[in-house]
Formats: C-alpha cells, sequence, structure tokens
C-alpha cells in the first residue's frame, strides 16, 4: 500500500505523482526502486544542494516507460520517460522551465542513454539511481534481472572468464565486471562518490565469497 509520508518532505508531490511512477511487472524497477532511489537522492541533496521539487519530481518519474533490458529501445528509454513525464507535468501546470529541468535530469540518468548530466539535480539523480544498482541491493538486481532474461549464474566451468569473453546476457555473473564495478567511478557528486565506494566495496566483497564458495 503507498504511504505518501515515505517521500517526506515530498509527500503532496508523491500522492499527485506516484500512479505514474512505474508500469509493468520489474521487479527491479518497481516502487520500491523508486523509495531507494528517492531516499538516495534526498541524502545527496542535503550535502549537494539543488532544487528538492525538481528532484523529486524527476525521481518519481524516471522510470514512468518501463522498456525491457533486452529491447533494442533500451537506449531510448530514458527519452521516453522524459517525454512521458513532461506531458504529465504539463497537465498539472507545471511551467516550462520547471519541466524542462525535471525533463533533462530524467534523459540524463540513465547509463544506456550516455548523456551527460548539466544541472545538480540531474548528476543527483544519476547517482542516486547508480547507488541501487551497486551493494547489496545491485546485487539483488543483479540477479533478479538475470533470471527475468534468462541467463545462467555463471559459466560452471570458467565463471572468472580467465579463458572465454565475458557474456553477461548469459551468465548474470559476468555482470559485475561488464558493467557494476564500472560504475562507481562515473559518480557525478562528492557525496555520491562517498557513497558509492562503501557500495562498490560491498559489491567486491560479495564476488570474491561467491566466487569462494563455487
Amino acid at each position: 500500500m503507498f504511504k505518501a509520508e515515505a517521500f517526506s518532505p515530498h509527500e503532496t508531490l508523491a500522492a499527485s505523482l506516484i500512479e505514474h511512477a512505474t508500469e509493468g511487472d520489474d521487479g527491479s524497477h518497481d516502487l520500491a526502486h523508486i523509495l531507494r532511489v528517492f531516499r538516495n537522492a534526498m541524502r545527496i541533496h542535503a550535502g549537494e544542494g539543488g532544487d528538492g521539487r525538481i528532484l523529486a519530481a524527476a525521481v518519481l518519474l524516471h522510470d514512468c516507460v518501463a522498456v525491457e533490458k533486452n529491447s533494442p529501445l533500451r537506449a531510448k528509454a530514458s527519452a521516453l520517460a522524459a517525454e512521458k513525464a513532461s506531458a504529465i507535468l504539463a497537465e498539472l501546470g507545471w511551467t516550462a522551465a520547471e519541466i524542462s529541468a525535471v525533463g533533462h535530469a530524467i534523459t540524463a540518468h540513465s547509463f544506456s542513454a550516455g548523456v551527460t548530466p548539466q544541472t545538480i539535480e540531474a548528476k543527483i539523480l544519476q547517482d542516486a539511481d547508480r547507488l541501487d544498482a551497486i551493494g547489496m541491493v545491485g546485487v539483488a538486481r543483479c540477479f533478479y534481472i538475470g533470471g527475468r532474461m534468462g541467463s545462467g549464474l555463471y559459466d560452471p566451468f570458467d565463471p572468472a572468464a580467465t579463458n572465454r569473453p565475458l557474456d553477461d546476457k548469459r551468465y548474470a555473473i559476468d555482470h559485475f565486471q561488464t558493467k557494476l564495478f564500472k560504475l562507481a567511478d562515473g559518480f557525478q557528486t562528492e557525496t555520491g562518490r562517498r557513497l558509492a565506494a562503501v557500495r562498490d566495496q560491498s559489491l567486491r566483497d560479495f564476488l570474491s565469497a561467491f566466487m569462494d564458495e563455487i
């Protein structure tokens, strides 16, 4: 059950936007993900500043269009979400400048989009979303998505990809090296980088323990 107070101090905004926040049945981009990213964003916002209302709206709508990881439209997902978010905010009476700010933050948040964030709100959203891809939550999401895409856990004869190319479409564990370990180096804010360093180490500790068990 949705609880607006979880999105304090933007409860009213959350109540008006939450029905648009997610679509589809992807458990790695569900309401729990939105709330985690919101909390990450508010924590970074406290240290970095920016417009909290713009940031909160961008967080709430950054995944309002669902595109599967294996879809040919994946690189366009954030642009599609920004377009939909802009229409939603226009109906609610937001100004063109506010809509543009939210739209840019949403467009730039995605790893696959390759768009450089230009505003502090865009930088914070990108950092907040990427924090949810590393650490223990990142581990859980990696294996969830791997299962959703039909991937195996690992290559039983060469799990570390010592003598084969990395292939995270076939083996979920390969995603650590193809993407997850690269994320901590790309954080935009000082607060985000500090939080990312802790989660990146957790990610590396997990992989080490996992390899010991297999």
